[in-house]
């Protein structure tokens, strides 16, 4: 009798024991990001607030504690894989990051080996495809979406070129790489990519020489797409070039909303450098839970920094998380994991390359965060069949005095350009025709509101030059002032109207030939073509001579 309680005690305790591994009591998931960063802060606070809030409600784990791990990869690629790596060996269930394109492309293959799930609300680059990386899910929108929004922008304007300044990474390139894919659908181009080193790297004289270039150029629609050290560095030099005057169009992506949002009141010098200029900021539809979220954020930051949409996107982010894995759990499915066959063989040194081992649940776990269905902070959060979050939007922002960031209207996947919000706009069939797309007015650079026209004769091209007949008669249709190089005449004029309704500038100079005092003939013209003088476009030169004779 005695050996029977015996042998059912100590089954007992396997049994437990045995429970406890697959079911444990706390589920470990890790953070990565670059914690100096503004999103690196915020998402901190966010996170742990998030890990917090779920720990206080018995009900979403039912009693497990959710543990957030946080490691700091100080802005260096190789910290990020050390990081990614001392998770794995950690038996982790989930990693929220990492905070970059470069590393998601990287950390991306590790997580689809050992089939840990990677979430990143920041890592947006539209080529982290799902089909080459299946573990790594982007809860915000992506960067495709960010570049339609700009492109419809620049289409509503009426510009027809512009020119991309980025930091030459992943997520910069294949940024812009969508920004021209998508002007050329709506028939518009990028005229030049001005590439600066990546954002730890670049310094102050990278970015005027490549604004010296800039600053020739025909197109004055200037995209900036990169990080908030590198965007602020390109305003302010570009203030000290004389680039923020009126005739300059300045549109940055998110990195400067985030930066205002977070980091307002600004200095004077900041303010002043982006006075103009337009940006674009994630959408998050209003909503109480978002309201208190914001009432409590001073609170939770100790006012050291301010809220942006990035922590709206952490905070859910680690809810999603913490969902998927109740699913999980609730499914009756265990956490486990096993050896990788794959790094049989490859003992040895100081590696310890046997601790990294397979979630055996990872499909399933995945498969249960891609099927979330909730209303977060940042709104309604549902996957397409294409892993794009349900209707992307975004608020654009005219930074106005003192760096306010002034909102002029919002776009959609849905509807396009509009000054009401998305959410409203859900509810009608769509309608995306060119009379229904709106913004409210702009304060452009320099002050001005009335719209620049986007470009300017370039100091660098190639002039259009012009023959044109020093006659005796008909001076109605063209005539030289005498003493100079200056024509006029009705032919002038046509000439000149004509090159004012081009979308796109034509550097020119009229050369006068003939003496003035008796008419000149064709064999004069042929001969300055034949010599070089009015070498460019000879055919069009011949048109309008022949007009004026």
């Amino acid at each position: 009798m005695n050996l029977w309680w015996l042998v059912s005690i100590f089954s007992f305790c396997i049994g437990t024991a045995i429970q406890g591994a697959l079911k444990p009591e706390v589920l470990n998931v890790g953070a990565i990001f670059s914690f100096g960063t503004v999103n690196g802060q915020v998402s901190r606070i966010a996170m742990k607030a998030a890990q917090d809030d779920i720990n206080s409600d018995p009900r979403v784990l039912g009693g497990r504690k959710l543990s957030i791990t946080m490691h700091d990869a100080k802005f260096n690629g190789f910290l990020s894989i050390m990081g990614a790596l001392q998770f794995m060996e950690t038996d982790t269930l989930a990693i929220v990051g990492p905070q970059s394109a470069v590393m998601a492309h990287v950390l991306s293959h590790l997580a689809n080996e050992l089939q840990v799930p990677l979430l990143s609300f920041t890592a947006l680059d539209p080529t982290l495809s799902p089909l080459q990386y299946p573990f790594f899910v982007q809860t915000a929108p992506n960067d495709l979406y960010l570049m339609s929004a700009i492109a419809e922008m620049v289409s509503y304007f009426g510009w027809g070129e512009v020119i991309a300044i980025f930091n030459d990474d992943d997520q910069g390139r294949n940024g812009v790489t969508a920004l021209g894919d998508k002007l050329a659908e709506i028939r518009c181009k990028i005229s030049y990519k001005s590439a600066l080193p990546p954002d730890q790297s670049v310094t102050e004289t990278d970015v005027r020489n490549e604004l010296v270039k800039v600053r020739m150029m025909e197109a004055r629609v200037i995209v900036v797409h990169g990080y908030s050290r590198t965007g602020l560095m390109v305003f302010d030099v570009a203030q000290r070039l004389g680039m923020m005057d009126s005739g300059y169009v300045w549109i940055a992506t998110t990195w400067l909303s985030t930066f205002i949002d977070s980091k307002s009141p600004l200095s004077l010098k900041t303010a002043k450098s982006i006075l103009g200029a337009l940006t674009l900021r994630q959408h998050t539809p209003d909503s109480k839970r978002r309201r208190d979220f914001v009432s409590r954020w001073n609170t939770l930051s100790n006012g050291s920094i301010g809220l942006n949409p990035y922590g709206l996107y952490a905070y859910d982010t680690v809810w999603m998380i913490a969902r998927a894995l109740k699913l999980f759990l609730d499914q009756g499915n265990t956490i486990s994991f096993s050896n990788d066959t794959k790094l049989n063989g490859l003992g040895g040194g100081t590696l310890n390359l046997g601790a990294l081992s397979i979630f055996d649940g990872g499909k399933k776990f995945l498969a249960n965060i891609l099927q979330t269905n909730m209303t977060g902070l940042s709104g309604p959060i549902h996957f397409n069949q294409d892993r794009s979050l349900l209707h992307p939007s975004y608020d654009i922002i005219n930074v106005i005095e003192h760096g306010y960031p002034h909102q002029i209207g919002y776009w959609s996947n849905y509807s396009g350009l509009s000054v009401v919000p998305p959410e409203k706009l859900y509810r009608k069939p769509a309608n995306r025709s060119s009379s229904n797309q709106h913004l409210y007015s702009v304060v452009w650079p320099g002050g001005v509101t009335s719209k620049p026209r986007g470009w300017v004769f370039p100091n660098n091209g190639r002039q259009l030059r012009i023959g044109v007949p020093n006659r005796v008669s008909y001076r109605d249709f063209v005539f030289k002032v005498n003493g100079t190089d200056i024509v006029h005449g009705y032919c002038i004029d046509v000439f000149l109207a004509a090159v004012r309704l081009l979308p796109y500038a034509v550097p020119y100079k009229f050369i006068p030939y003939g003496d003035g005092h008796k008419n000149p003939t064709y064999s004069e013209l042929i001969n300055q073509i034949t010599t070089g003088v009015s070498r460019i476009l000879t055919k069009k030169v011949a048109q309008l001579t022949r007009v004026s004779l």
